[in-house]
């Protein structure tokens, strides 16, 4: 016998929540990807009309003129490589002294580990100043080298203390004594049992590192000086406030209202070239980074 399950009727109360409730997502996905698609569509629209506020749902004109000056370039893309290297570089880097230094604080045999999670926590709030920091990365000869960029943003405290929290609170006593009554020794189980199940963090972790470093022009601007060493970001810096773009090719042109719309073209164009690997990445480590926001939200 087939029973039908009727649906309870909603009351006005019911229906008026739903309606609050789904138009405030919609105006958020609103909010949050139009601006990115009026980046799309102005990067391939008549600069004039987008100035005249013309463009607003469909791109007009098309032309890809600054797309064709920026994939012709070579110190756009040298950019782009440098980028990708420094944040490869410290997502590794970065991955690997976090969960180790992450996994040994969560250990309650550490001797002195409050202490040691105390310095680190005051770090957080002082540091030695810029001017400082300068003079000791002078010292060890590290201006104008790629390895600086790498280095300084290899550790960080708050990406230490979400995968101490999730240590602590996943890896319990009782499968460290059932491992070492198997035999297995402290390395065996970090490389063998630890990591195993802990691979949401290390992506949620290199995540943090990846975008981190992949948003980041300060640390290029105060110790580089060689243009072949900038990423991207430093060039997108010099376009978008500088309104510098790349001065020997535009000066090619005839007039200088040409030279304006191509660099309104350029800018545009190049903010989606700089955005393209974060938008393929964060789709495949969505579930990993919200479990990270989650982690984050426990005290530990």
């Amino acid at each position: 016998m087939n029973v039908k399950r009727s649906r309870p009727n909603k009351d006005i109360m019911d229906l008026l929540f739903d309606f609050t409730v789904n138009g405030y997502v919609i105006l958020l996905v609103i909010i949050v990807v139009y601006p990115l698609y009026f980046i799309i569509i102005a990067s391939i629209s008549d600069p004039d009309l987008v100035n005249i506020g013309k463009v607003i749902l469909l791109p007009k004109n098309i032309t890809f003129k600054g797309y064709d000056f920026i994939f012709g370039d070579n110190r756009i893309w040298q950019g782009y490589i440098n980028t990708i290297i420094y944040s490869v570089g410290s997502s590794f880097l970065g991955v690997t002294i976090t969960i180790l230094a992450a996994y040994s604080l969560s250990r309650k045999e550490l001797y002195g580990r409050k202490l040691i999670m105390f310095i680190f926590i005051i770090t957080m709030y002082f540091n030695g100043g810029l001017i400082p920091t300068y003079l000791v990365v002078k010292k060890l000869n590290l201006i104008n080298n790629p390895l600086i960029i790498i280095l300084m943003s290899s550790f960080s405290v708050y990406n230490t203390i979400i995968a101490r929290t999730y240590f602590s609170s996943t890896v319990s006593e009782e499968l460290r004594d059932a491992a070492s009554i198997d035999g297995c020794n402290t390395a065996n189980f970090f490389f063998r049992i630890v990591l195993p199940i802990s691979k949401a963090i290390v992506a949620v972790i290199a995540l943090y590192y990846f975008v981190g470093q992949w948003n980041s022009y300060f640390s290029a601007l105060i110790y580089l000086n060689n243009s072949k060493y900038y990423p991207l970001q430093l060039i997108l810096r010099s376009i978008l406030i500088q309104s510098k773009v790349l001065e020997e090719e535009v000066l090619d042109l005839h007039s200088g209202g040409e030279k304006e719309r191509l660099s309104d073209l350029i800018k545009y164009g190049v903010i989606i070239v700089s955005a393209i690997p974060l938008l393929i990445i964060y789709p495949w480590l969505q579930k990993y980074f919200v479990q990270g926001v989650m982690i984050g939200s426990v005290k530990g």
